[in-house]
């Protein structure tokens, strides 16, 4: 079946034309209702079955799950549905409208991500239901440029009935079968205040902060020497001081700092293990000088992701693109599908150099490869029999 390029072009031009912006800043934040309905439209005209399922306790947010035949060991194939804010007055056309120049097709998410969409229904027309062995699914989700509220959602929802999942992240279509998790935590030392005359009139919380940054320091050396993986261009966890803010005058003890820092871990390394250890590491601080240290989260995090090289679904599409699995620096949601229990791989059309950025675009020699390796992973998953788990 050939590419139905002016379908495609149609398809991605709706969404781009619906701003479905998720933000932490709340004048940014955008429902995402629009660009679900487009999906469930298009995709309950292909015959699938459409769910849309609010997000709990994020007004305004779905995700969509559409499903076309029956099974507990179908493919899934999913995207987030939302964008970064954008600066409008740096890009050369409409961000919200598709623009077609020199073999590109421009848009806020051409490439991430919402281009994946239209490859997907390019890949899925035609099928017939009766003819499938295990169900094929689409799914998108709310605010993964965000929160991950969408995919958290699902997994605290009970995951999939599914055994595999492609994440349509931009990677050129090379199977990524690992990356690295994130955190992003601030530490706030409360002390005293007072006339920077006589040290016994406050309590400095910017001393303490030197002794917490020291801990932190140590901390990172003692991570990095437990944990390597060359598969990664930077093969150690990272851990940086991102900012600090403290004190209002030099002859005032600083009664108030705060310290915001990133953690990237690499797989084997757990989120939750990692903020308990900091939690043990500083505490103690503040009980020897007798102030408080609050911790807070900025970002939920995303622990790291990893499916083995030689799963099926990995050799499956080394073998349908010829490009070997590789690794890369960004977090994606394939982590809540790996606790879900699928097979996963982050693979999808376009380039991460173009994502989060003014002008960005898809060439359009990127998307006809894509459709056929996702029309042969179908045929591969979904038209014949599997053998059982």
């Amino acid at each position: 079946m050939s590419l139905d390029l002016p379908r495609y072009r149609s398809f991605l031009k709706q969404l781009v034309a619906e701003p479905s912006v998720s933000c932490a800043v709340p004048s940014w934040d955008m429902s995402n209702q629009r660009v679900i309905e487009h999906l469930a439209n298009w995709l309950e005209s292909l015959g699938f079955s459409c769910e849309v399922m609010p997000i709990p306790n994020h007004p305004g947010k779905f995700n969509l799950l559409a499903t076309l035949g029956k099974g507990d060991g179908g493919l899934v194939f999913a995207g987030h549905s939302d964008t970064v804010p954008y600066d409008e007055h740096l890009w050369q056309s409409n961000p919200l409208e598709l623009t077609e120049k020199e073999g590109r097709l421009y848009g806020l998410g051409a490439t991430d991500m919402k281009g994946f969409f239209p490859a997907v229904l390019e890949a899925v027309k035609g099928l017939d239901a009766r003819k499938l062995k295990q169900p094929v699914m689409l799914l998108a989700t709310a605010d993964e440029e965000s929160s991950m509220s969408g995919a958290r959602a699902l997994a605290e929802a009970g995951g999939l009935k599914a055994r595999y999942a492609v994440v349509g992240e931009p990677t050129g279509m090379r199977p990524i079968h690992m990356h690295k998790g994130i955190l992003m935590e601030s530490v706030r030392v409360k002390g005293a205040a007072g006339h920077s005359s006589n040290p016994a009139l406050g309590n400095s919380a910017l001393e303490a902060m030197h002794e917490v940054i020291g801990e932190l320091i140590q901390y990172r050396h003692e991570l990095q020497q437990r944990y390597h993986n060359p598969g990664f261009a930077v093969a150690l966890p990272t851990l940086n001081l991102g900012c600090i803010h403290g004190g209002d005058g030099a002859n005032r003890i600083c009664g108030e700092c705060e310290l915001h820092f990133d953690l990237r871990s690499i797989p084997g390394m757990h989120n939750d293990e990692l903020r308990a250890g900091i939690t043990a590491r500083l505490t103690p601080i503040a009980e020897q000088r007798q102030l408080d240290i609050v911790f807070s989260t900025l970002f939920e995090g995303v622990d790291p992701f990893y499916q083995n090289e030689n799963s099926e679904l990995i050799r499956t599409c080394e073998h349908l693109t010829g490009q070997s699995p590789t690794s890369v620096a960004f977090a994606t949601e394939a982590p809540f599908f790996r606790e879900m229990g699928l097979q996963t791989v982050v693979m999808g059309p376009g380039s991460i150099d173009q994502a989060h950025q003014s002008n960005e675009y898809i060439e359009l020699s990127q998307i006809e490869p894509a459709v056929n390796t996702i029309r042969r992973m179908i045929e591969h998953f979904c038209l014949r029999e599997m053998p059982s788990a």
